[in-house]
């Protein structure tokens, strides 16, 4: 006779409103993200502002430049090549989600799953926070967005020949490397077996140390905890003594900031002077600082 399989469990009534709280949460940010796209739709394409027609005309430029380049040889066996790729990586990786060694991997994404429930629940209003500073932060520094993606793509377009003649130096070499993983196969072969008896032995030796050193560490936290607490009014006062030390500090810095910003102002306009082509021949201009 076969077993009878076990119900699922009911889910609790926290979990339903954790799910319909997040729930709600997704949709709200969906909404609010089809709005923004509609507006700038709304925006770009307005003709009220003139800028909906040269849009539009963008638009039909790049599509037919698009169209065009598709329509090539290159694109089409580009095209052919990609699909080719995804589909042996189909085929290749659709076997593993039900081949039996995937089981221990599901069952541990299951166990870290249920584990890390509460552990997130607490971590939310504090990642909630960071992300909301994280995106003023950004929203802050956006003016340097643009010359960080430049200096990226000029990175990028240096490292571009590097990296082919890497490519072109391994595809070159590919009989020694293959040489050089037979190797190495055939030499940590022998080792797997031995490497799997140590790491036995040093678990359980390591599940007695961590045993052993538990209950003093536990105390050792304890201890801390109560230094903690008696120290804190010494550290609230240090605390309080370096704000107000940075707090008088501020108009110093402010003051010697501006002065600093004034003499290299007046430095820049007399070398500016001093190299402009308009300049007298002969002229030597002398730059001292005020």
């Amino acid at each position: 006779m076969s077993p009878i399989p076990s119900l699922p469990s009911i889910p609790s009534r926290d979990d339903v409103l954790r799910m319909a709280r997040s729930t709600t949460d997704i949709t709200g940010q969906l909404l609010d993200t089809a709005g923004n796209i509609t507006r700038i739709a709304l925006n770009t394409f307005d003709p009220r502002d003139g800028s909906g027609a040269e849009a539009l005309r963008v638009l039909r430029e790049t599509t037919a430049e698009l169209a065009e380049a598709s329509a090539s040889p290159q694109a089409q066996e580009a095209f052919y090549r990609i699909v080719d790729t995804l589909t042996r990586l189909g085929t290749t990786g659709a076997p593993l989600a039900v081949h039996p060694v995937s089981r221990p991997a599901q069952a541990l994404l299951a166990a870290l799953g249920d584990s890390l429930l509460p552990i997130l629940d607490a971590v939310e209003p504090a990642v909630q926070e960071a992300a909301d500073a994280l995106g003023d932060l950004l929203e802050a520094g956006s003016p340097l967005l643009p010359a960080v993606a430049g200096v990226a793509a000029g990175a990028l377009l240096a490292l571009t020949p590097v990296i082919r003649a890497a490519a072109d130096v391994l595809r070159d070499s590919s009989p020694e490397l293959r040489r050089i993983a037979d190797a190495l196969t055939s030499a940590l072969a022998p080792l797997l077996p031995l490497q799997v008896a140590l790491a036995e032995r040093a678990a359980a030796a390591g599940v007695g140390v961590v045993r052993a050193a538990l209950p003093p560490l536990a105390d050792l936290t304890e201890a801390a905890a109560a230094t903690t607490d008696a120290v804190r009014p010494v550290l609230i006062a240090g605390e309080e003594f370096l704000v107000s030390g940075l707090e008088h500090l501020q108009p110093l810095l402010l003051a010697s900031a501006s002065r600093t910003g004034r003499v290299a102002r007046a430095v820049a306009v007399r070398v500016s002077a001093a190299v402009s082509p308009a300049a007298e021949r002969g002229l030597v201009v002398a730059v001292t600082p005020t």
